[in-house]
């Protein structure tokens, strides 16, 4: 398929190939006396692109065991650095943080400028300071988590609710699926007050189209990217595309932020509610932040994004390994029963009772981080790492994944043992590089807190007081573990399995 794109378009590669070598030359003196670092000889025009296959996180996983924890790729006139070590990850995340601080900009997320109002795009500066310590204060400080437990509680209701249904009924239930609207309910009532979908709802379906659609676009390899003298012509129609998804959501946005004008202009005596667009208008008000309804629409849906799919994925691939391990499932049952007891719900206060389950939902995330590449960076200056120098504007890919399942580090990578973690006092927190799902540094994931919490709780509530059995007609040695790669790390084949009472 990759192959095949190539071809459609090389007339165009060919036309930047005489600037490609310009470009090179132009580095050679810089470069002549650094050593770069190793990796795979880069063919012409097109470097390795090719060699980045479906899966770039486990196909550059292979390629560094032959190149090493910090290697290079040209991926056309991009300059790449592959980090897959602790070691290396340290370097660049903690002891040079500040240099490589800065994101490599695709022209997907330049759609409708969203890059310019998004918090995980932003160089660091005031404008990005201002809107991390805005999601601080506003969502997730201690004080904002413990407020909205109930908020949290509420939807867990509805998502038991429905598991009960089905158990009833006898129908399976796709566990992503029900992620997806638990979380999306989730993150939708903390900023507008409202849910947006409901189980076995059309909405539903679209809202999960729309934003695997979005994920799945800005995670394409775009040779406007590979080659910006393509950017004008998009050969792989992704800007277009991109246009279409952030503009429907954007707009949704925009709907809902001047609905909430216009009643606070026609009820000035209503006491609305304290959600998160709330928060942001009464900040709007003042001169301390420049928050316009733009900036607001783009900020919104960077939270919101970023608080739903990657959740519900996880929680996909939670249930997903504790199926094809029931033993595993047996122990983190019994460990709700025996703490919690039957028939109760389960609550935030209970989770610091429930190692083995935290011990579970961190096994989850060694085997499947979120993001596998986290998101890119770029070296803002020539930095020398390990003996190689990283050139200014290098994008820096730091492939979790690869770290999650290094052989060197964890006794049988590639097996579900949550046990690893009950005696360890390693955290996902950003201080163990060995694990690192969320990042480290100042461009770690600022939601962490909320999504830790989210997880557990979904998870516990959806086996607590449920057994679960494959769908009819899958056997437990047959359950599909084939990743699909994005911002996101989706399974390929969705979950289903049929909920029992025990």
């Amino acid at each position: 398929m990759v192959f095949t794109k190539v071809l459609l378009v090389l007339p165009f590669m060919v036309a930047v190939w005489a600037w490609f070598c310009f470009n090179k030359r132009s580095k050679s003196r810089r470069q002549r006396s650094a050593q770069l670092c190793p990796g795979p000889y880069p063919f012409p025009l097109i470097g390795n692109i090719l060699q980045l296959g479906r899966n770039p996180h486990q196909s550059l996983e292979k390629l560094s065991k032959t190149y090493g924890p910090l290697m290079s790729l040209h991926l056309g006139s991009i300059y790449t650095v592959v980090v897959s070590s602790p070691e290396m990850a340290k370097e660049i995340l903690q002891k040079h943080d500040l240099v490589f601080s800065s994101r490599t900009i695709p022209a997907a997320v330049q759609s409708h400028d969203h890059h310019k109002n998004s918090i995980g795009l932003l160089p660091v500066g005031n404008k990005w300071r201002d809107f991390r310590k805005i999601c601080k204060e506003q969502m997730f400080s201690t004080q904002h988590l413990e407020a909205s437990q109930g908020l949290r509680q509420e939807k867990l209701r509805k998502l038991c609710d429905y598991v009960q249904e089905c158990c009833v009924k006898g129908r399976v239930v796709n566990i992503g699926e029900v992620a997806f609207v638990t979380t999306l309910n989730f993150m939708s009532a903390t900023l507008f007050s409202v849910d947006f979908t409901n189980f076995d709802s059309d909405t539903t379906h679209e809202w999960k189209e729309t934003m695997e659609g979005l994920f799945a676009i800005v995670a394409a390899p775009n040779f406007a990217d590979f080659f910006p003298l393509l950017k004008k012509f998009d050969p792989q129609g992704i800007k277009r595309r991109a246009d279409l998804y952030f503009g429907k959501l954007l707009s949704m946005f925009e709907n809902v932020i001047n609905q909430r004008l216009e009643s606070r202009r026609t009820h000035s005596d209503t006491s609305f509610k304290k959600d998160l667009l709330e928060g942001l208008l009464e900040l709007s008000e003042g001169s301390e932040y420049d928050l316009s309804p733009k900036v607001m629409k783009h900020l919104l849906l960077d939270l919101f994004n970023a608080g739903t799919d990657t959740t519900a994925s996880t929680v996909e691939w939670a249930l997903t390994e504790l199926l094809r391990n029931p033993n595993k499932m047996s122990i983190a049952k019994n460990e709700l029963i025996t703490v919690i007891g039957k028939n109760i719900r389960v609550k935030e206060s209970d989770i610091s009772k429930l190692s083995y389950l935290q011990a579970v939902i961190k096994e989850v995330l060694r085997l499947h981080p979120p993001a596998p590449l986290l998101v890119p960076r770029k070296s803002e200056v020539d930095v020398e790492i390990n003996g190689y120098i990283i050139p200014k504007n290098s994008q820096i890919f730091v492939n979790v994944w690869a770290i999650g399942r290094d052989s060197s580090i964890w006794p049988n990578p590639n097996t579900f043992e949550p046990e690893r973690f009950l005696d360890s006092k390693i955290d996902f927190k950003g201080q163990d590089f060995e694990f690192i799902p969320f990042g480290s540094g100042r461009r770690m994931c600022p939601g962490l807190q909320i999504a830790d919490r989210m997880l557990l709780i979904m998870v516990a509530s959806l086996i607590h007081n449920f057994n679960w059995e494959l769908e009819p007609g899958t056997k437990q040695e047959e359950l599909d573990i084939r990743e699909k790669f994005g911002l996101a790390l989706h399974k390929e084949v969705p979950l289903k399995a049929l909920p029992v009472k025990p």
